[in-house]
């Protein structure tokens, strides 16, 4: 549901169902609740014009995996279905670059190609992942039988500048521990912009949108750690220095959406603003 402090920054008045708030939440309207609940989650939604859905269990660790399986696509799925029975017509949830399966994979897997986009193909062996992708044929399902238009996110690692480079210092150890998610991240500033895009965005349908930083991760050349940890992994256009392995040509067209920050340049931006 409406996570508060997005929204509110972005001059949206602001209806927040959580659990519990853990601080004093800048909701205009902060109610305690459970996504899961048809009623708390109509509550909700009680005159609102677009819901923003980020509620999940976010890692296959934190739970058993029938956990969290049934809450992600259960809270999911009520969220768009009460969204589309109350004709709230704009719905943005978060789905993760894990939806394609490969980067908790248990197995020896690689992508099948880089960049990666949001078409490769999927090969999934945790529930966590598995629950993202359900979560896409939610949104598409929720479009097709209510009309409403919904923007799946699928985001990287979003983290804090501050917490990126700690992320960044362990990677840069060891890269081998994001080479299947091509090192992509997201500062979280960005992820706010992104999340403000969809809401706005005039895009009618269902739509799975990746995102991603201009850059990778780890200060490396993309290349070179392309021909260390992924040699076989077919590479569908050249990269120069850290570019990205995530193509975010869909937020670029659909949401109008490109990252301006990158933890390799302190405080300045690298690409244009949301147009």
């Amino acid at each position: 549901m409406p996570r508060s402090s997005v929204c509110s920054r972005a001059g949206y008045d602001v209806t927040g169902l959580s659990l519990r708030y853990d601080h004093t939440s800048t909701a205009d309207r902060p109610l305690v609740g459970d996504a899961r609940s048809a009623t708390d989650v109509a509550a909700a939604l009680d005159g609102v014009d677009a819901v923003l859905h980020l509620a999940a269990i976010p890692h296959p660790s934190l739970g058993t995996p029938e956990e969290v399986f049934e809450n992600n696509v259960a809270a999911t799925f009520n969220v768009l279905a009460q969204a589309g029975q109350l004709e709230v017509r704009r719905a943005v949830i978060a789905s993760s670059i894990n939806a394609f399966g490969v980067p908790m994979n248990v197995n020896d897997v690689t992508p099948a190609y880089y960049p990666l986009d949001e078409d490769v193909e999927a090969d999934i062996a945790d529930a966590y992942s598995l629950s993202k992708s359900v979560d896409e044929q939610s949104a598409r399902m929720a479009w097709r039988r209510w009309g409403t238009d919904v923007i799946a996110l699928r985001f990287p690692l979003v983290k804090s500048r501050e917490e990126l480079l700690k992320f960044a210092a362990m990677a840069e150890r060891d890269p081998s521990m994001m080479a299947r998610e091509g090192w992509a991240y997201l500062d979280l500033r960005d992820g706010v912009r992104a999340i403000v895009a969809a809401l706005e965005s005039p895009a009618a349908g269902a739509h799975v949108v990746g995102l991603a930083a201009d850059d990778i991760l780890v200060d490396r050349p993309t290349d070179e750690l392309l021909r260390e940890y992924a040699p076989a992994v077919p590479l569908r256009r050249p990269v120069q220095g850290r570019a990205s392995l995530v193509d975010t040509t869909r937020a670029q067209e659909l949401l109008g959406f490109r990252p301006q920050y990158s933890i390799h340049q302190e405080d300045q931006t690298v690409s244009a603003t949301t147009t």
